[in-house]
């Protein structure tokens, strides 16, 4: 019961002026928000490039900011950090901490204080942020009851004041990811993770940290239940990463194996077979249907087991990668 005193929960207000149908930022002035969302088909240094041109084009006028920002979370402790670049004027850096919140949390507020600090400039028409969290600026105008309500509300009640400030005014989101090791993001990047806090007093735990928590909880057990006991059964096929690490479970964002893949459900089904050892290979046949032939079709081993087939049948020219993997699980476990 101690705990439960110690969280915050959201303060929801279903009908919110600034959420709610018909009133929101995003009904009435969707022509002055843009999403410039990285695209992962693309070279990163061309990214990289493309980035770049956007801030020499924009750091030569007076009227646009840029904000670059990060978070990283170490011991509970989130650190949110903004570098706010404006033509003719000195680099604006702004640290913040809190504790027992999520990144995404962080992520939101970092972006709510830059945009307030951007439109205390005068003649400002342009807000440009550039973020590795592009879902978390989406959420800002999403017409729900979350548990960010807060801080979108006030974000989008700052960007409602600029754009009826003037016509003209607009903010872009650029998405930049961490692995893309763009210059000025790396720098955010870097300095998030070597800021070091240690909290003294007792904090409240936000409400979405503590379903974060609760989650995180869940998932310990959910791993050590399946890989100790025997729910997987004795044919289960273990994924390996490039280390010849076994691949941890994980549901977030559809890992660790499912956004392998889940991309194309005949590949899913097939991939399924394979891993609980249920394909239409020679083994299976020879367990269920022992009258049917099971002998591997390259004629070098006398039963066509599972093993075989991905590492060994010279039916298949496998690479040391995931494709060739891929590949057996699709064409050969899967036929």
């Amino acid at each position: 019961m101690a705990n439960g005193f110690n969280k915050c929960f959201p303060y929801l207000i279903p009908l919110h002026s600034e959420l709610s149908s018909g009133l929101q930022v995003i009904d009435n002035f969707s022509d002055r928000i843009s999403f410039n969302i990285y695209n992962k088909g693309k070279d990163n240094k061309s990214c990289a490039h493309q980035l770049d041109c956007m801030v020499l084009e924009s750091s030569s006028s007076s009227s646009t900011t840029i904000i670059v920002s990060d978070v990283s979370i170490k011991n509970n402790v989130a650190i949110s950090i903004s570098h706010i670049h404006i033509y003719n004027k000195p680099l604006t850096k702004t640290i913040h901490h809190a504790v027992h919140i999520t990144s995404t949390e962080a992520e939101l507020f970092a972006i709510r204080y830059g945009v307030n600090q951007a439109m205390n400039f005068d003649n400002m028409s342009k807000i440009i942020v550039i973020t590795n969290s592009i879902h978390a600026a989406r959420k800002i105008f999403e017409l729900s009851v979350h548990p960010y309500q807060v801080q979108s509300a006030a974000i989008l009640s700052n960007l409602c004041n600029f754009f009826k400030h003037h016509k003209n005014n607009s903010i872009e989101f650029m998405e930049c990811p961490s692995y893309l090791k763009w210059h000025f993001h790396k720098k955010v990047n870097k300095e998030t993770k070597t800021f070091n806090l240690t909290s003294l007093y007792l904090c409240k735990t936000s409400w979405d940290f503590n379903k974060k928590s609760e989650s995180d909880d869940t998932l310990k057990v959910w791993k050590i239940t399946f890989q100790t006991s025997d729910l997987k059964g004795n044919q289960f096929l273990d994924l390996l990463d490039n280390n010849n690490n076994i691949i941890k479970l994980s549901y977030v964002k559809g890992r660790s194996w499912l956004k392998t893949f889940g991309y194309l459900n005949s590949l899913c089904a097939h991939a399924t077979r394979a891993i609980t050892n249920h394909a239409p290979i020679g083994k299976y046949r020879l367990r269920f249907f022992p009258k049917k032939e099971f002998k591997c079709p390259c004629n070098l081993y006398p039963i066509e087991s599972r093993r075989h087939i991905l590492y060994e049948c010279g039916r298949f020219k496998l690479l040391e990668s995931k494709k060739g993997l891929l590949k057996s699980f699709y064409h050969v476990l899967g036929n």
